[in-house]
């Protein structure tokens, strides 16, 4: 999908797109950067050049990161360089800035792989001529919502990605918006399935409307649920595991469907979530029976989480 590239002068075109793609992102390696950008060379060296331009003109830095005792450059924005691309206005501003402090944190694996997750969607929709660019989603974006289980609190959901999917078949054009919760196992199976309370509790939340002025201004609730405000339809929920063996993951997912069974919010839900691993992902495509429902039937389906005996 093509982006308007305006932004920091004196550099070239890939220069450009790298600037935009690491705002983004917050934090890239220069392997996801080539794969994002540049799939069509066969070797990085151009991009290299345009990213260390960036280095020398106070936009960008690096951080290390260890991997099978290579070290591989992690590329994130000074003030500089945020501050150019906020300028130009194409891209949603982002409230947090990174650092290097940050950038070497215990956020760093995680941040990565949810960047290697949207890429993986990216390689696939170039395969299938579907459209996912590197710009098509969006990390952590807050939905403020009420639990019925927790009266009076204001709650955040942030997922890990909001991601934006143009699936194309003959000329039919269907966009696919997904939200993206990426494990590495780091938090406790019983965390995960809070999560997917979460998302439940947003799908159900209907906001009320201030009815009237002054201290006895009465509250009136809609019909209308919040999510309606920002999406034609409600986003599918996908999880993506890492950080394991694939058995301990299929292990991980078993207990993730029983802890959503025994909960009394999801019998009844109309969310749709469906987990997968990030390399069945990457190496077969979301368009593939990779994904186990979490709630009902487990019988593997693509990312449309239809029932296996729906048609699309």
């Amino acid at each position: 999908m093509p982006y308007p590239h305006t932004g920091p002068t004196g550099l070239g075109q890939i220069g450009q797109q790298a600037v935009q793609v690491i705002y983004q992102h917050r934090l890239v390696s220069t392997g996801q950067l080539h794969q994002l950008i540049t799939p069509h060379h066969t070797r990085a060296e151009y991009l290299r050049r345009q990213l260390h331009a960036l280095r020398k003109a106070g936009l960008a830095e690096t951080v290390g990161r260890r991997t099978s005792g290579q070290t591989e450059l992690l590329w994130w924005l000074t003030d500089k360089g945020a501050n150019a691309v906020e300028s130009v206005g194409l891209l949603p501003q982002r409230p947090y800035r990174m650092s290097p402090e940050a950038a070497q944190g215990p956020l760093q694996e995680h941040t990565l792989a949810t960047v290697e997750t949207g890429l993986a969607f990216v390689d696939w929709s170039r395969r299938l001529g579907h459209e996912c660019g590197p710009l098509d989603w969006s990390p952590e974006t807050a939905h403020y919502y009420r639990d019925d289980a927790r009266p009076g609190e204001d709650l955040s959901l942030v997922p890990d990605a909001v991601l934006n999917y143009v699936h194309t078949q003959a000329k039919q054009r269907t966009l696919l918006t997904f939200f993206i919760e990426v494990d590495r196992t780091q938090m406790t199976i019983a965390r995960l399935a809070q999560k997917l309370h979460a998302y439940a509790a947003y799908h159900d939340f209907v906001p009320q409307q201030p009815s009237g002025r002054g201290p006895r201004a009465s509250r009136r609730t809609t019909s209308t649920p919040a999510w309606r405000y920002r999406y034609p339809a409600f986003p599918r929920l996908l999880l993506v595991l890492t950080g394991a063996s694939e058995e301990r993951l299929a292990r991980r997912i078993a207990d993730l469907r029983s802890l959503a069974a025994s909960d009394p919010a999801l019998s009844t839900t109309g969310l749709r979530a469906g987990v997968t691993t990030l390399n069945h992902l990457r190496d077969r495509g979301p368009f593939e029976p990779i994904f186990t429902p979490v709630l009902g039937p487990a019988a593997p389906v693509d990312a449309w989480l239809k029932p296996a005996t729906t048609a699309h």
